[in-house]
């Protein structure tokens, strides 16, 4: 075969691209430290490099999770510290107070810190983190309280009655019943009897404005105008009404005004049920639901005795869990379904009865603001509020509007207990303070549970971070043994592709130089 010019130079063009390439492979490898730059230099090591890198984004998203959470945590935390400081000073306060050696006067100053107290706790409980506020559930672009008026009574019969109040006062009200039927008083009397009339002081009972009966009404309920507030009281309240010459006021029926705060966030306290079809029942679901449940009624007709078949969705209607039986009620007036979660009870109010294709929609309310801190674990960040501070608060789905939170244990409430001290104080009324230097324990028991709560989170970020940044330390050794280069073995390879390019190079010349002319 004879051997062309122009095959020579297709051969040594050939070889030196092939050098060439192979060195600037090498340099790229130098300069990016890396052993793969494109898919094609490894196919199997890209996929375990996509996926290492997938996994260490995942981690630096939780580490971001955990650094925000520590920051609404650490706020919460100080402000509960705070809050505790503030109680105990109340404390202090009603113990001064509450001794036989103080005069009025000194407890009317002493009021004045007591209520700077309580509206610096109302400041502390609207904390906000990154301008949302963290005593609030999900209703973190507002207040989580708002301070207003409540009563206390000295009645225990008027235990559980739902006060309506509304306007302000900057001082405590103080409230007399008395009946111009009976001077002497001494009878519980209803509110609407057309002689019972009260009087009322905003100088801590130095003085007081008299409104003679019969009492003004509204809605059917009993109207107090107390100057710059007013109290309503449901129809068919009895009080018990003194001589206006007593000033005793653990004789009679005794009403304080005086402040308190509106919890305006979310609660989880209980599930709400929606219904869809064309009769009206009365609803109520208890137990723990993650989420919503639709309820769907497969055969249902007469009475709510059972049994009815029905079925059950927890994915919005995608998907429906088919041939449940509610169990013979003993009333047929009231049917029960177990779902996921607890049970959904609906109860006739006045012969209703079920069809097939009705359907029942069961809410949680929700108020935990959680972050992902690991592949399989959240932590609540926030906290509801009126679990901490207390206060009044509107249940949805009760009736008669605000209601004291803590109802059944009332000393844990926080504002309830501060509001009645500062009430107590500035009315002169001695055992008022004895009582709430008592319930001032409990209340503050409740908080220091709470600050707990939060601080058993913290320290569970604080594992979780640890363990974090160990996964993100054996992620990066894992992702460097199979993406990056051996630098000394690449230095050396280096070297070799250069002198073998260099070679080529020389070698070539020298080649292309010799023909047969030069022996002619």
């Amino acid at each position: 075969m004879r051997v062309s010019q122009q095959m020579l130079y297709q051969n040594f063009i050939t070889r030196m691209n092939r050098n060439l390439t192979d060195l600037v492979e090498s340099n790229l490898q130098a300069s990016s430290q890396k052993r793969i730059n494109r898919p094609s230099d490894d196919p199997v090591g890209t996929s375990r490099v996509l996926d290492l890198r997938t996994s260490l984004s995942d981690i630096k998203s939780f580490q971001k999770n955990i650094s925000t959470a520590k920051g609404w945590l650490g706020l919460a935390d100080e402000t509960l510290l705070q809050a505790s400081n503030l109680l105990t000073r109340a404390k202090g306060l009603a113990q001064q107070a509450a001794t036989g050696t103080v005069t009025a006067e000194n407890r009317l100053q002493i009021s004045y810190e007591a209520r700077q107290i309580f509206q610096q706790m109302v400041a502390l409980s609207n904390t906000t983190y990154d301008n949302k506020s963290i005593f609030a559930g999900h209703k973190v672009d507002g207040n989580a309280f708002e301070e207003r008026l409540w009563v206390t009574d000295s009645d225990g019969a008027l235990d559980g009655v739902n006060w309506t109040v509304q306007g302000t006062s900057s001082t405590t009200v103080l409230v007399q019943f008395f009946d111009t039927a009976n001077a002497s008083g001494g009878a519980a009397t209803n509110l609407f009897s057309g002689t019972v009339g009260y009087r009322y002081s905003t100088d801590g009972g130095s003085s007081f404005t008299t409104v003679n009966g019969p009492i003004a009404s509204s809605g059917g309920n009993a109207v107090l105008s107390l100057g710059g507030s007013q109290v309503q009281i449901p129809q068919g309240t009895t009080v018990t009404t003194t001589a206006m010459s007593d000033t005793n006021d653990s004789r009679g029926t005794w009403l304080w005004v005086r402040p308190t705060a509106v919890y305006k966030g979310d609660d989880k306290d209980r599930a709400d049920v929606d219904m869809y079809g064309t009769r009206t029942f009365n609803t109520s679901a208890v137990g723990s639901f993650p989420n919503n449940v639709a309820v769907r009624i497969d055969s249902g007709a007469g009475s709510l005795l059972g049994p009815i078949l029905y079925s059950y969705s927890v994915d919005g209607g995608r998907s429906w869990v088919s041939g449940n039986l509610t169990g013979v009620s003993s009333s047929s007036n009231a049917a029960q379904f177990v779902v996921p979660g607890g049970i959904l009870t609906l109860t006739s109010n006045g012969g209703n009865a079920l069809l097939s294709g009705d359907q029942f929609i069961v809410r949680p309310r929700t108020a935990d603001i959680n972050l992902r801190i690991s592949s399989s674990e959240d932590v609540t960040v926030n906290n509801i509020g009126k679990e901490i501070f207390g206060g009044i608060f509107v249940d949805p789905t009760a009736q008669g509007g605000n209601r004291l939170a803590f109802e059944s244990a009332p000393d844990k409430n926080i504002f309830n207990v501060l509001g009645e001290l500062v009430g107590y104080l500035e009315t002169n009324n001695q055992s008022g303070v004895q009582r709430c230097l008592a319930a001032l324990d409990g209340a503050h028991s409740q908080l220091l549970n709470e600050a707990a709560s939060v601080a058993g989170r913290e320290n569970r970020l604080d594992i979780s971070s640890t363990i974090l940044k160990g996964l993100e330390i054996n992620e990066n050794e894992r992702l460097s043994n199979v993406e990056d280069i051996d630098v000394g073995e690449l230095m050396t390879k280096l070297a070799q592709q250069q002198i073998s390019y260099e070679a080529v190079l020389k070698t070539s010349s020298l080649i292309m130089k010799m023909t047969l002319v030069n022996y002619v």
